[in-house]
């Protein structure tokens, strides 16, 4: 291809798009500049389980493959994305893994699994990093290649606890009975010494119930007049808040709360909005509300390139991860400048001080071994910042303009 037919076609495909695509954060990857090797990627979620689906991380990254190729991929690499559904199970989750690893991928972006384990050894031992995770398995903040973009159920569950800590008389924590879910309290607890409140209610529940009676019960009781119930317990917070509505409140006076992903908007709409049970809640996330002007190029690639993918929720934290794990992805490449990117290249450039301007979705991400936050725990957290939310008139909007950082508190008290 000449020049001259280079620029032209780069032109015919800049007029497709709508101005704010070309400007600031989710602007247009840099043009072919010839016969550039192809970069495989892989992204991975649960999708069709009886517990936390996220099948709107594997489909944001296929809108945003189909963006930057659209434009003649990132920094003239075609952008090639495979995905794969872990299935909330152990050995599906390494199958992925195993997968990612026989296809060459450079990197494993965006993607959800509780099972860290099992997907980070062979990861680890073929050398691929793993590029902003959704944030809820702990080998994501320990494991030497896990580049993470947010920090996790840690800043959430913190965060909500300093949140609640200001108007909650008591609080109690609704969460799965698993490994994972174990820490919860403790780093909600964190949160709540900040105002000086006593430690929360710890109430199991199980992570795939179809309902939770006794739990909601159990949750009125402990949190008391003036209290706080949250629930941290992904897809099924949904259920959790369903049974808790029909408990009696006995003229008791308690605020509902829990962090974004287990409850987004889609959810308060289909309760009622601002005549359901949510107004008025509290919830802690990572990013800015989804209607934030900085998610505005994510929403039109969302409407161009998703085809109508109704598995793409635009506010939900997956996909929002997702996009900011690609944005990351596409800045490194583009710092690259050479012919083939390898998995050991983007590595060396993530550790030697890659810096990713998100556009105000997050601080400036860097990951070298000094922005590393180093907490007990979690070491490899470079971003402690999360967002205060509040449902006003049926809509999640900012409780407090801009980001809480919440680093200091995540080594959380012992119970």
């Amino acid at each position: 291809m000449t020049v001259r037919r280079l620029r032209t076609a780069l032109a015919s495909v800049s007029l497709l798009l709508v101005p704010s695509l070309v400007a600031g954060c989710g602007a247009l990857p840099g043009g072919s500049d010839g016969d550039r090797a192809p970069v495989t990627v892989m992204t991975w979620a649960p999708s069709g389980t009886d517990a936390t689906n996220r099948p709107g991380m594997p489909a944001m990254a296929q809108a945003y493959a189909r963006y930057v190729n659209a434009a003649g991929g990132i920094d003239g690499h075609e952008l090639r994305v495979l995905t794969c559904n872990e299935r909330n199970d152990p050995a599906h989750a390494a199958d992925c893994a195993r997968r990612a690893v026989k296809a060459n991928a450079v990197a494993v972006v965006g993607s959800y699994s509780q099972h860290g384990r099992e997907f980070m050894a062979p990861l680890e031992a073929a050398a691929i990093p793993y590029l902003g995770g959704y944030g809820i398995a702990a080998e994501e903040f320990t494991s030497f290649m896990s580049y993470p973009v947010n920090g996790g159920q840690a800043t959430l569950l913190a965060g909500n606890g300093r949140q609640l800590a200001r108007d909650c008389a008591g609080t109690a924590l609704v969460r799965p009975d698993t490994t994972t879910g174990d820490d919860f309290a403790d780093l909600l607890d964190s949160g709540l010494a900040t105002g000086r409140r006593a430690r929360a209610a710890d109430i199991r529940a199980p992570e795939s119930a179809t309902a939770y009676a006794g739990a909601a019960e159990q949750a009125r009781g402990r949190a008391g007049d003036g209290g706080c119930v949250t629930a941290v317990l992904g897809d099924r917070t949904e259920t959790f808040f369903d049974s808790y509505r029909r408990v009696p409140a006995d003229g008791r006076t308690i605020r509902v709360s829990s962090v974004l992903g287990s409850v987004g908007q889609s959810l308060i709409d289909r309760t009622g909005g601002k005549n359901g049970p949510f107004e008025g809640a509290y919830f802690t996330g990572w990013y800015p509300p989804a209607s934030d002007p900085a998610w505005q190029p994510m929403r039109e690639v969302i409407e161009k390139y998703a085809f109508g993918d109704d598995d793409i929720d635009p506010a939900d934290p997956g996909a929002q991860t997702t996009w900011i794990a690609y944005t990351a992805l596409s800045s490194v490449i583009e710092s690259l400048r050479t012919d083939k990117i390898t998995a050991g290249s983007l590595t060396n450039a993530l550790d030697h001080g890659a810096e990713v301007d998100t556009g105000g979705l997050t601080p400036p991400l860097r990951w070298r071994y000094e922005d590393m936050l180093g907490t007990p725990g979690f070491p490899r957290i470079v971003n402690g910042d999360v967002t205060f939310q509040v449902v006003r008139k049926g809509r999640l909007v900012a409780q407090r303009k801009g980001f809480v950082n919440v680093a200091d508190f995540l080594g959380g008290p012992s119970r």
